[in-house]
């Protein structure tokens, strides 16, 4: 069977990563034992608008809005038009038991339609802000599991999906840029039921516990530049 991809990134994660490849790192020593200085995780502001930007093709990364990270969170960079939200993941879109939750190197960048917008992403923008505040682990996936029960963050909006295809995506140590993809998003543990990673299904999923969602990934042939992507996986 093929090495599927677990994007166990919170959804937005998005982030994704080969399940070998998470199975070796689980298997080491943690390199990543704690948050890494702060400024390692910053980027410059135009190369952030961007690197966030690759996530999609032109023809809608263009007209998307941009959000950028600094010291006190994400912010709007470029007010879009066309209802996608784009912005570079870091390693605690990652769930919080990952080895690469730490991780300084990562970034990911992901383009949002608008029902993903408005559900996914607020997901990411609360791990975020604890991030910053200096909250553990243990306490960001408290508060997490809190905000769904409570309903503090938003249900699942029906037709959610994301563009994950930039050429420069660095997604951790063990996947590096992986393959460019889209992803849909369902609410629960529903991989069986759309006959996602059986034997000839196109179709790779990875369901988030902590999140309760189920995050499907379709393959395509070229990053958003139109070159073509890595051949087989």
């Amino acid at each position: 069977m093929r090495k599927i991809v677990s994007i166990v990134a919170f959804v937005f994660l998005v982030p994704v990563v080969l399940l070998k490849g998470i199975e070796q790192a689980r298997a080491q020593s943690n390199p990543y034992p704690a948050m890494a200085p702060l400024q390692k995780y910053l980027m410059p502001k135009d190369a952030e608008i961007a690197l966030a930007r690759s996530a999609a093709p032109a023809s809608i990364a263009d007209t998307a809005t941009v959000l950028v990270l600094g010291p006190q969170g994400y912010t709007t960079a470029v007010q879009g038009t066309d209802g996608f939200v784009c912005y570079v993941e870091r390693s605690w879109a990652h769930d919080t038991d990952h080895p690469e939750f730490w991780n300084p190197k990562a970034r990911t960048p992901n383009c949002f339609n608008a029902a993903a917008a408005s559900s996914v992403v607020p997901l990411y923008l609360m791990k975020t802000r604890l991030v910053l505040e200096g909250k553990s682990q243990a306490e960001i996936a408290q508060a997490i599991a809190a905000a769904l029960d409570s309903g503090k963050l938003p249900a699942l909006a029906p037709g959610g999906m994301c563009y994950m295809m930039s050429k420069e995506q660095y997604i951790n140590d063990q996947g590096h840029s992986w393959h460019p993809h889209v992803m849909f998003y369902a609410a629960g543990d529903v991989a069986k039921s759309w006959g996602a990673n059986l034997p000839g299904s196109p179709l790779l999923a990875a369901y988030d516990a902590q999140a309760r969602l189920t995050t499907f990934l379709v393959v395509v042939s070229h990053w958003s530049d139109g070159t073509p992507g890595p051949e087989g996986f």
